[in-house]
């Protein structure tokens, strides 16, 4: 099997996912998002649907017989996994930002072999604007109109994080899982800006230096980090447990949950603020 962390499939992956940026952005312009609730009160939309019909339908073309997760098929899914290579797939992250008109939601694939980021994709559709793992191993930002293929591509930059400043700290943090654990991290670095937003951009923010730290001390989901996680690694930085040990991914039965996480953008500032 082709290693799904080959160069030359990171192209085509980002064309996948560029489509279904497209796809998203046509729903949202017709006010056909009908969102409802999932069991676990979180939302979904038409949107989240179909985005996930057009990347699943596109990884069973380019990647056949790699196992994928994605978050609205998981609910359907039992099956355990066992294989090394394994796509994380969520279809639109921050949901709850697009049913607010924000435009802060993304779109998110990550690939793991053995439990570890070794691809990344997200793309920010409503801004035109893509980050990902590159072929030589950095991080890249496209300006890519959604559902063009990425060779299209307006401008490609490389991004890298920046070492963390003594003073003037910037943390991106989530708008809808600000806890008090997260607020009591940020207290003990000092001065600190808060950037507020949805979805995995904030792992970009930290991975093109506009931000220096991303707790996320609440629960979440394989799909939702994984993704980002491999950006910000190829970036120069790091993800790790409130513990400060490398975040890893077990997956179990489809998908286990992440306790929570801090993404620094300057390794050597690991454990900075934590008691």
């Amino acid at each position: 099997m082709t290693a799904p962390f080959d160069a030359a499939l990171i192209d085509p992956l980002t064309t996948i996912v560029s489509r279904a940026a497209a796809t998203i952005l046509a729903i949202r312009a017709d006010a056909a998002l009908h969102p409802r609730a999932k069991p676990d009160e979180s939302p979904v939309t038409a949107a989240d649907t179909a985005s996930e019909a057009v990347i699943l339908e596109g990884l069973s073309r380019l990647l056949p017989g790699v196992p994928v997760i994605s978050e609205e098929a998981s609910a359907q899914s039992t099956a355990a996994v066992a294989a090394s290579d394994v796509v994380l797939v969520d279809p639109v992250d921050g949901t709850r930002e697009l049913v607010a008109g924000r435009d802060e939601f993304t779109v998110n694939l990550g690939v793991l072999r053995a439990g570890r980021p070794a691809l990344g994709i997200v793309a920010a559709p409503a801004l035109g604007l893509i980050w990902r793992t590159a072929a030589d191993g950095s991080a890249q930002r496209l300006r890519l109109a959604p559902g063009a293929e990425a060779r299209s591509a307006r401008e490609i930059a490389a991004i890298r994080t920046r070492p963390m400043p003594a003073s003037g700290i910037v943390a991106a943090v989530s708008r809808s899982h600000f806890d008090p654990a997260t607020a009591a991290l940020l207290a003990r670095l000092g001065e600190v800006t808060t950037l507020a937003s949805g979805s995995a951009i904030k792992f970009c923010r930290v991975a093109e230096g506009s931000a220096d730290l991303y707790p996320r001390l609440a629960p979440t989901y394989p799909w939702d980090v994984a993704a980002g996680h491999a950006v910000l690694a190829a970036a120069g930085g790091t993800v790790t447990t409130p513990d400060r040990l490398p975040l890893t991914y077990a997956l179990e039965r489809g998908s286990s949950p992440i306790p929570g996480f801090i993404a620094w953008g300057d390794p050597s500032a690991v454990g900075r603020g934590l008691s």
